[in-house]
């Protein structure tokens, strides 16, 4: 198998040598060559395209933005932003994404070793997520050699029995990782003011979730918010987990809420799509619609399952409108999928169950 080559660009050079050491320590990944600003790197792919770049925004001669938009406007690849995501930053990030960048990522900082293993496990999969895009269609992407990952019953213990009793109102549960910010867009874009609540994961770092739902927000019809302990689903509202909480639906009554908690990863990430699931097919079972959508890995595959054993409407997003189709993959797979879809129509499908 070949090995998906990485070019990091960064002017600080510790940067360049953490990130070049949680790199080569994947199998899966070589890495390339270094750069401290986009002039060097601009030279360095003339010699040799890389598979995936690692870019920064704030550096010296250049700004990771302008050369982003560079790339994309004369020879396309997949971009992976590594930032600090300072609260005044992650605006400009959120741009990049714009821009055509398919991830972000923290900084590695020096920490615990807990803090510098997470750090690895994210930044490595983003790199493998962004070169299996760009290569999807010309080979099928191997079966990933990961170390052993937590599951659910990390945060929640699995089913007991059946969902509470029954109740008309429904609620929308929504997971997604690489190419998920665009897909989430389009998804909620489509929803009218009265749409069922909606809860979602989206794989990206904390500091980020905030800035992403609040551009949501501006875009669409229906209110957009980053999720805090407690908050109440509403309808015509979706609420986006926080980056490195997990998020979890809750009921009380009639009502259904969300629970923004602490945990170890699962399946490799914080927040999950299984915790959030498995809740769902717990709180909500036959009144819930689960949507699993692009995204590498197969966090959310057994929650979705759960779902539909619980009685809930399931619905993955189909390969040809993936930017990876893995998670979506897993998901059918194992039999969690009532339906498959392309992504422009998932949201009328949605609102069209939950009006029956």
């Amino acid at each position: 198998m070949n090995k998906i080559r990485v070019l990091i660009v960064d002017d600080s050079a510790l940067v360049r040598q953490t990130l070049t050491d949680i790199l080569a320590s994947d199998p899966e990944i070589e890495v390339m060559g270094t750069a401290a600003d986009p002039f060097a790197a601009a030279r360095k792919m003339e010699e040799e395209a890389p598979d995936v770049i690692t870019l920064d925004i704030e550096m010296p001669r250049m700004d990771g933005l302008t050369f982003l938009r560079k790339i994309m406007s004369q020879h396309p690849m997949p971009v992976v932003i590594c930032s600090t995501l300072t609260e005044s930053g992650s605006e400009t990030t959120l741009r990049a994404m714009e821009y055509g960048a398919m991830d972000i990522i923290l900084k590695p900082k020096l920490g615990t070793r807990q803090f510098l293993e997470e750090s690895r496990i994210r930044i490595c999969d983003a790199v493998k997520a962004a070169g299996r895009a760009r290569m999807k269609r010309i080979i099928p992407a191997p079966a990933m050699k990961v170390e052993p990952k937590l599951g659910a019953d990390a945060v929640l213990p699995g089913p007991t029995g059946k969902a509470m009793f029954g109740t008309t109102e429904k609620v929308v549960a929504v997971g997604a990782s690489t190419g998920g910010t665009e897909a989430l867009r389009v998804f909620l874009e489509a929803m009218p003011q009265d749409c069922p609540g909606i809860a979602i994961v989206q794989h990206m770092p904390e500091q980020f979730t905030a800035a992403f739902a609040k551009r949501l927000n501006g875009l669409c019809r229906i209110t957009v918010k980053e999720a805090e302990d407690n908050d109440t689903i509403l309808r015509g509202q979706a609420l986006i987990a926080p980056g490195n909480k997990h998020m979890l639906l809750k009921r009380s009554g009639a009502r259904y809420h969300v629970e923004v908690k602490d945990g170890p990863l699962v399946k490799r990430h914080r927040p999950s799509v299984d915790v959030l699931f498995r809740s769902a097919a717990r709180y909500a079972g036959k009144n819930a619609v689960g949507v699993i959508m692009t995204g590498m890995g197969d966090d959310g595959a057994e929650g979705l399952k759960e779902m539909k054993d619980a009685g809930a409407y399931t619905i993955a997003q189909d390969e040809a409108s993936c930017v990876v189709f893995g998670m979506p993959q897993e998901a059918i797979k194992r039999g969690g999928a009532d339906k498959i879809m392309s992504l422009t129509h998932i949201a009328p499908e949605v609102v069209r169950f939950c009006a029956a």
